[in-house]
């Protein structure tokens, strides 16, 4: 039999607590050994809850307890969540987190204080949710030099833009509406703003590439920029607007990660990605491009992939799985600035203007159009070069142009 402790009884902790008590039976029968829910940990009670018996409130009960071999962090944050999976990692227990903030930031040294200790730290459920991609990354596709990791990371992001997209609604209503539904925090910060993307292509860069990406390293735009007009221009060219992240490996072997808003063909995959779903396409060199998609968030989506972690754990308690990657370090990463992409410019000039500055141009329409305002897509080039041509003309909105 495992113990497990599980620290934190929010959405996804209690998600945990639900699928190991609904699947129990499930779960021993493919370990061949039980998995028991020991304790909870947090600064609540839950008195109404059927677990209400198994809550604590001093982790070190959980540190000093020899049975309790798996802890599962869904704290959250990079604050007592780090403290807490430093210490359950030396006292020799393995932990299972849903937490990418403290992944994107500390993964290095988390993975290698485990390989010390002998323990495993997993992490499948810090990206994606319930979508499988972690190991696919770092065994199903082991064979492969990825050369490109591109998706949309944040559920919220998508709702947003899909209820711009199909409704008409503007970015404000549609997110009220969003945080009516339960999709969005009050504090929509981190997802609108594209800080949750941004820790998301961290970890997928730095296992797909090997050594670890720091959220300070990815330049990173959200999607509080983008309009009805933006949106309708885009959908005169048969184009969606989506926030994705990306990471590219160079020739010079560097990577370029980033998260920004960009115009996608309707006929691409990632187009027809809708509300609160998610979806990552990777592209290698022996198998060309995969996509994975799912929900990327909710409860027991995410406890899913939890709970697969936990069961990894048990099953290798005598020869831990290590998903890791190496150090970090300023000559690991280049900003994106020689990436080249087309454009979308919207801008108050006339469409002349834009020929002139930038050559040739598809010049875009929308019923409603005010007067001197112009929308194009303009020819492939770095950023740094569309700005300097630009340079004097009153760009409203500049986008990456996704290249089918």
């Amino acid at each position: 039999m495992a113990k497990v402790a599980i620290l934190g009884f929010g959405v996804v902790g209690s998600g945990v607590a639900e699928v190991i008590r609904r699947n129990g039976e499930h779960i021993g029968q493919k370990l061949h050994a039980s998995v028991e829910l020991k304790y909870i940990l947090d600064r609540r009670d839950f008195p109404d809850s059927p677990f209400a018996d198994l809550v604590i409130h001093d982790f070190s009960v959980i540190e000093n307890d020899p049975e309790v071999e798996v802890v599962v962090e869904t704290i959250g944050g990079a604050g007592a969540a780090k403290e807490f999976t430093l210490r359950a990692l030396k006292a020799g227990k393995s932990v299972v987190t849903s937490n990418k903030e403290l992944v994107a930031k500390h993964g290095y040294e988390l993975m290698k204080l485990a390989q010390e200790h002998n323990v495993s730290y997993l992490y499948e459920a810090s990206v994606g949710g319930g979508i499988p991609i972690i190991r696919p990354l770092k065994q199903c596709l082991a064979a492969n030099e990825i050369t490109e990791i591109c998706g949309i990371l944040n559920g919220t992001t998508n709702y947003i833009l899909t209820r711009m997209i199909r409704a008409g609604l503007s970015f404000d209503a549609a997110l009220k509406e969003a945080q009516q539904n339960g999709y969005a925090e009050a504090d929509p910060t981190a997802d609108v703003e594209g800080h949750d993307a941004c820790r998301k292509i961290c970890i997928l860069a730095s296992l797909a590439f090997g050594r670890h990406i720091y959220p300070e390293q990815v330049p990173t735009e959200g999607i509080s920029g983008v309009s009805l007009a933006d949106v309708a221009y885009a959908d005169s060219c048969g184009r969606k607007i989506k926030l994705l992240g990306r990471a590219i490996l160079g020739a010079d072997g560097k990577v370029r990660a980033f998260v920004a808003p960009h115009l996608v063909s309707g006929e691409a995959p990632l187009a027809g990605v809708e509300d609160v779903f998610n979806a990552i396409t990777v592209k290698g060199n022996a198998i060309g491009d995969v996509m994975f998609y799912g929900r990327g968030a909710g409860k027991l989506p995410t406890a899913s992939a939890v709970v697969a972690d936990v069961m990894d754990a048990v099953s290798r308690r005598d020869r831990p799985k290590f998903m890791d990657w190496g150090p970090g370090g300023k000559e690991v990463t280049l900003p994106p600035e020689d990436v080249k992409s087309p454009w979308y410019v919207r801008a108050k000039a006339t469409a002349e203007a834009l020929r002139s500055a930038v050559g040739e141009v598809t010049v875009l329409a929308r019923a409603g159009a005010p007067e001197g305002e112009t929308a194009v897509l303009a020819p492939a080039m770095t950023r740094g070069e569309l700005e300097e041509k630009l340079s004097g003309i009153g760009v409203q909105t500049l986008f990456r142009v996704l290249e089918d």
